[in-house]
């Protein structure tokens, strides 16, 4: 037991010691949390749409009133009058505008006429999260639009949808923050623990320990134990900063707390696991650096902590269901978003401690107590 503190005493010393790599295993997750968290997933506004009115009759005058309650109130678009359709357009394909919206000729008599009167929508759909914004939104003016006069009728026959949200509204940089959690931990144990290894390993650190009576499980489980606890205290940072950036209060209440540290605790010792058993027979200290970029490909993006496993094709959903970050990310989103009970994060937790058990068990067999 002596011999395995003194592994983890040194190895916590070193990554005390070194700034640099605390800012990056911490920090860095940190700060890729609040730019993506508000550079995706907000709603558009200010968006500039032209309105080109052609007929400019009653009609025309109820679609323009339409437009001006969005601009007003959701501020989805900022209305841009113009009188020429062609220059419009023109003004869309080079960027100018989001959008134009042409209200034809013979607009207004066509209403009243019941032929079928139509509205025309110009958008650059080279942005296709632009494009579809714009168009949803002209969708719910028109549906708006169309809406019957109030009848006299007390009973509707009309079949309707409720929607009832169970959650108040997520913003992105919430739903973002599982993921930063668990790629702030994943960091921590490639840069403090796989690579660090290696590098120890020719320096001849390892050589060193070699010619100790210490065994290898001592050994593997001294060097693990001290990886999880660099990958904990950078879990807990960003969990903490984190929920106080996102406004998640809840986190801090002491069931959360003890929940989404046993995940914290968990994934860490998952992610040792797993690292240590990819680097336990590698010698070249560049493998674990050219290994970084594809693992976090791999492992990361896969995971849900982006997009939702469920529009993954089904080869990629076969990776996710074997990776310890989709189940990671699953039990802190069910704690720090979802303020779900025990049983919604039994499920991670049992298969992470699983998952870095036997990663363990086989690191330590396939361990060379030889040079």
């Amino acid at each position: 037991m002596n011999r395995m503190m003194a592994i983890i005493e040194r190895e916590m010393r070193k990554f005390f010691r070194s700034p640099t790599l605390m800012v990056t295993a911490m920090i860095m997750p940190l700060v890729q949390l609040i730019i993506l968290g508000n550079a995706f997933g907000g709603k558009i506004h200010d968006a500039r749409v032209a309105l080109v009115d052609e007929d400019h009759g009653t009609q025309a005058v109820r679609v323009i009133e339409a437009f001006h309650s969005v601009e007003a109130n959701v501020k989805t678009f900022v209305l841009v009058p113009y009188t020429d359709e062609v220059k419009a357009r023109n003004d869309v394909r080079e960027g100018r505008l989001e959008g134009a919206l042409i209200i034809p000729p013979q607009f207004s008599r066509r209403v009243y006429a019941g032929e079928n009167p139509q509205l025309g929508m110009v958008v650059d759909n080279s942005d296709q999260f632009m494009a579809s914004s714009v168009q949803s939104k002209m969708q719910e003016l028109t549906d708006s639009l169309n809406q019957p006069a109030a009848s006299a009728q007390r009973i509707s026959t009309q079949v309707a949808l409720e929607v009832v949200e169970l959650y108040p509204y997520i913003e992105y940089l919430k739903y973002l923050l599982p993921g930063s959690i668990t790629l702030a931990m994943f960091v921590s144990v490639m840069i403090g623990g796989g690579m660090l290894y290696i590098d120890d390993k020719a320096r001849g650190v390892v050589e060193g320990y070699l010619v100790t009576p210490i065994t290898a499980l001592e050994m593997v489980l001294g060097l693990n134990l001290a990886g999880s606890l660099k990958a904990i205290l950078s879990g807990v940072t960003l969990t903490v900063l984190g929920s106080l950036i996102a406004g998640l209060g809840t986190s801090f209440y002491p069931t959360r707390v003890l929940q989404w540290f046993l995940l914290v605790c968990a994934t860490s010792f998952a992610f040792n696991g797993m690292m240590f058993l990819m680097m336990v027979r590698v010698e070249d200290p560049l493998v674990p650096r050219a290994m970084f970029g594809i693992l976090n490909t791999l492992l990361y993006f896969p995971s849900g902590a982006i997009y939702p496993v469920q529009a993954f094709p089904k080869w990629l959903r076969m990776i996710s269901y074997v990776d310890p970050f989709s189940y990671a990310v699953h039990g802190l989103k069910a704690t720090l978003l979802k303020e779900a009970s025990w049983a919604a994060v039994s499920y991670d937790l049992t298969f992470l401690l699983i998952f870095g058990a036997v990663s363990l068990i086989a690191s330590t067999l396939l361990f060379k107590r030889t040079l």
